[in-house]
């Protein structure tokens, strides 16, 4: 039998457990499922604990490898799962020797589980272009950034994917290209916080020069667009690239978090309410047509109705350059997280957030139209005035937990 993927979280563990699956493959590795984990919320992990034991059940003979970036932050926990045969590093995970050593192990029986390296250690990002994965799509993802250097209170990601680094410029390039002359029409730019790309490159390149030389050097392509960015470091060249250049996809999707200037302080933004107002009010006149979408999070420690307000009247203020697509995800007090020490919030917050519904993690998004709705659809789910939703859209999705796909292929 052949490597089976189960994927949790974000499209980036998406495309890198294609990455995965080759890699596998050619290591010789069969009969084994590979749960590739996100650490996002407490539910995530949760659920992949869950996957864990139930796929063991369904199959007693397959060996179980854990990696992504629950394995990288918690690796003794899954280690000391009896179903677990091996956890490898999220780093690792895009890397042949690390599947070629899991087979050897295999094979001679050796006992070891762990093969997770320091994330921290890693300076450089090899491109990885997935063929299977987009084939017959006219829609392909290049991962062009991986890591984060921030350390915004709320998140683990860093922990979990190291501190950012970048694919240089020719290889982004070369990559669209090819994607391009096999019919694919649209590229979608990814990787964990985009907006930093270039910075660990020679010369400091931005994500303004990569789009714009993407442009530029592939005629061919019909579309380019970008996923998720931190507008305050949005640079002259990428607002010039939404300007003049119609083959930029008029959508952004902005990491705003609250609306409220004391609550990013704590979270360690480094925006304020008034950056996000006239970053969406610059890049509307320079593109009437932009679409927004944004990612709010309600119930920070140390939040109170009236910081949550502001957030709501941030959306509902910026009409008409209101987002597209709210994402509203409840926040929850995680075991060693820094948000919970870091902005002092201590019980108090713990409170907050479990009063608002996220004690255990996000609320289920639910497609309304409204704030309003939004939080009446959290009462009747956890009894807080705040839930997690998408302003327009059919879309069903978890909030901050990404559905778990089991793709198994003959």
């Amino acid at each position: 039998m052949s490597v089976d993927i189960v994927t949790f979280g974000c499209r980036l563990n998406s495309f890198e457990s294609e990455v995965i699956r080759r890699e596998a493959e050619r290591a010789g590795l069969s009969d084994t499922i590979v749960i590739n984990s996100c650490a996002v919320t407490n539910e995530a992990v949760a659920q992949a604990r869950q996957s864990i034991r139930r796929l063991k059940r369904e199959r007693p003979q397959a060996r179980i490898v854990v990696t992504g970036c629950a394995a990288q932050t918690q690796s003794e926990m899954f280690a000391a799962m009896g179903e677990v045969d091996r956890v490898i590093g999220n780093d690792d995970k895009m890397r042949g020797q690390a599947w070629r050593q899991a087979r050897a192990a295999f094979d001679i029986g050796d006992g070891a589980k762990v093969a997770v390296s320091d994330i921290m250690a890693v300076r450089e990002m090899a491109p990885h272009l997935v063929e299977s994965f987009q084939n017959g799509l006219p829609r392909a993802f290049v991962q062009v950034q991986n890591g984060c250097d921030h350390r915004c209170t709320f998140c683990i990601i860093p922990f979990g994917r190291g501190n950012s680094r970048s694919v240089p410029m020719g290889a982004v390039v070369d990559q669209v290209r090819a994607l391009a002359e096999r019919g694919h029409a649209e590229i979608v730019l990814t990787g964990v916080d985009l907006t930093s790309y270039g910075a660990d490159l020679p010369g400091a390149p931005k994500l303004g020069m990569l789009t714009k030389q993407i442009l530029r050097h592939v005629p061919e392509l019909k579309r380019l667009r970008i996923s998720s960015i931190d507008s305050i470091e949005a640079d002259a060249d990428l607002l010039d690239a939404i300007a003049n250049d119609a083959r930029l996809m008029p959508h952004l999707h902005l990491s705003l978090q609250s609306g409220d200037d004391l609550i990013l302080k704590r979270m360690k933004r480094r925006h304020s309410r008034k950056d996000a107002i006239d970053f969406c009010a610059q890049v509307r006149r320079l593109r009437p047509d932009i679409a927004f979408g944004a990612d709010i999070i309600a119930g920070f420690p140390t939040e109170t109705e009236e910081m949550f307000a502001r957030s709501e009247a941030l959306v509902e203020g910026m009409r008409p350059q209101l987002p597209a697509r709210v994402s509203l995800f409840t926040a929850a007090r995680h075991a060693g997280r820094a948000h919970a020490a870091g902005c002092g919030a201590g019980d108090q917050g713990a409170r907050t957030a479990a009063a608002r519904g996220g004690g255990g993690g996000v609320a289920e998004a639910a497609c309304v139209g409204s704030w309003g709705d939004a939080r009446s659809a959290d009462r009747e789910r956890h009894g807080g005035p705040h839930g997690a939703f998408f302003a327009g859209g059919d879309q069903r999705r978890k909030a901050g937990q990404g559905a778990e796909t089991y793709d198994r292929r003959p």
